[in-house]
């Protein structure tokens, strides 16, 4: 079975967690609250506790190392 998760980027500078490191990269959230995001406009949280509404490509940016190392610690392999 495959992780429901999907990478987002924020283009927020304001972002409400760390040092605005975050904001340099992509990011895996639950498929839902993406869909939910888009549908209700309300903030997604990462895997790595960034908050924020998507709203950039993600394939544009490179994986937070953060998210990665957990993605791969909860759901196993490589991300």
């Amino acid at each position: 079975m495959r992780p429901m998760t999907e990478t987002w980027t924020d283009e927020r500078t304001d972002a409400t967690t760390g040092d605005g490191e975050h904001d340099r990269f992509a990011h895996y959230v639950r498929k839902a609250d993406i869909v939910r995001s888009n549908v209700e406009g309300v903030p997604v949280q990462a895997l790595c506790g960034k908050v924020w509404i998507p709203n950039r490509d993600p394939d544009k940016y490179p994986i937070c190392p953060t998210c990665k190392e957990l993605h791969a610690k909860i759901f196993g392999g490589a991300s």
